[in-house]
C-alpha cells in the first residue's frame, strides 16, 4: 500500500509539471499578452529558461516578501489576500488588482492559471479584457475615470475583502465605503456617532498607509458608512446615507446597506463599496447599479 501511494504522489507530480509546461507553451503563442499566475510557489527557473512565456509573466501571490523577491529577479508581481476563494474568485480578485496597477489593458488577452490555496495550479483560464465573458463585470468595475486614483479603489477593494473575510474578533461585521464627490456625499448625509478621525491630519488618515486601513477595520463594527475623498483620505465613519431610491437597482435579496449603497452612487458621482455582513461578499456600485462583485468561498472562524 505504502508503494501505491508514493507511486500515485509521483505520478500526480509529474502530471502537475507537465500541465505547467502545456500553460507556458500556450502563453508563448502570439495571441496571448500575459500570463497571470495565481501561486505562491514560484514556476522553476528551468521551466522558464528559454521560454518565450518568461516574458509575458505576471504573478499573483499573498505574501509582501514573496512578491518584493520575485520584483528583484526582475519579474513582476502584484499581492492578493490570502483567502480561501474559490478558483473563479481568485482569477477575478488577481485580474481587479493586475488592471488598477496598469499592468493589463483593454482589448489584452490573458492566460490565467490557479488552483486552491496550498496547492498546485490546476485550472487554466482565458479572459479577454473588456470581453463578453462572464467575468467581464470584474473588469468594468476599474473602468471608473480618471477622477478616481486607481491605487486608492485597489486598495480599498482587498480591504474591503479582507473585512468581509475576518470580520471583527471572530464576528461578521458589514460596513459600506463611499469614495468620491464627497461634498456631495457629506450633504446627503448625517453623522450618527462620533466621527473617530476628526483632528487628524490628512497625512495621517490616507488609505494608502497601511495604519489606516487597520483603523478602517477596527472602525467599521461603528454604525453608518466611512466616507472617503478621490485621494485617499479619510473625511469620516459612522455617516447616516440619506439619498433618496429613484434610480437604484437593487437585485432582490439584497438588505437596506445595499440600498443605501445604490441610492447615494445613484444620487451622486461617487462609488461605494458595501461589505455584506451575512455573506462577507464584496460589491462595487457606480450609478446605482452594480459594477463589482467577489464573493468569499469561507470565512475565517
Amino acid at each position: 500500500m505504502a508503494d501505491s501511494e508514493r507511486t500515485t504522489r509521483q505520478e500526480v507530480t509529474r502530471f502537475d509539471r507537465e500541465f505547467l509546461r502545456s500553460a507556458l507553451a500556450l502563453a508563448a503563442k502570439p495571441d496571448i499578452d500575459h500570463f497571470l499566475y495565481i501561486s505562491d510557489t514560484p514556476i522553476s527557473p528551468d521551466d522558464l529558461r528559454r521560454k518565450q512565456a518568461r516574458k509575458k509573466l505576471v504573478y499573483a501571490v499573498t505574501a509582501e516578501p514573496l512578491a518584493a523577491e520575485l520584483h528583484g529577479r526582475k519579474q513582476k508581481a502584484l499581492v492578493i489576500p490570502a483567502y480561501d476563494y474559490s478558483r473563479v474568485e481568485r482569477v477575478k480578485v488577481a485580474l481587479v488588482s493586475a488592471l488598477a496597477q496598469g499592468a493589463f489593458k483593454e482589448g489584452d488577452l490573458v492566460l490565467c492559471m490557479t488552483g486552491r490555496v496550498g496547492h498546485p495550479p490546476d485550472t487554466l483560464m482565458q479572459m479577454r479584457i473588456g470581453g463578453s465573458l462572464d467575468d467581464r463585470v470584474a473588469i468594468e468595475g476599474i473602468k471608473l475615470g480618471d477622477e478616481y486614483n486607481s491605487q486608492v479603489v485597489d486598495a480599498l477593494i482587498q480591504l474591503a475583502l479582507q473585512i468581509g473575510q475576518e470580520g471583527y474578533e471572530g464576528h461578521p461585521v458589514g460596513t459600506i465605503i463611499t469614495i468620491g464627490d464627497h461634498n456631495n456625499v457629506l450633504e446627503k448625509s448625517r453623522q450618527i456617532t462620533i466621527n473617530p478621525f476628526q483632528g487628524l491630519g490628512e497625512s495621517e488618515r490616507n488609505v494608502l498607509d497601511p495604519r489606516m486601513r487597520e483603523a478602517i477595520k477596527n472602525f467599521s463594527v461603528l454604525d453608518g458608512a466611512f466616507v472617503i475623498r478621490e485621494d485617499g483620505v479619510v473625511l469620516s465613519a459612522g455617516r447616516y446615507l440619506s439619498a433618496g431610491d429613484e434610480d437604484a437597482k437593487v437585485p432582490l435579496g439584497l438588505g437596506a446597506r445595499h440600498a443605501a449603497a445604490a441610492n447615494i452612487t445613484a444620487a451622486t458621482q461617487c462609488l461605494a463599496l458595501v461589505v455584506s455582513q451575512t455573506s462577507g461578499a464584496v460589491r462595487l456600485f457606480k450609478d446605482g447599479t452594480i459594477l463589482l462583485e467577489l464573493h468569499q468561498s469561507a470565512r475565517r472562524t
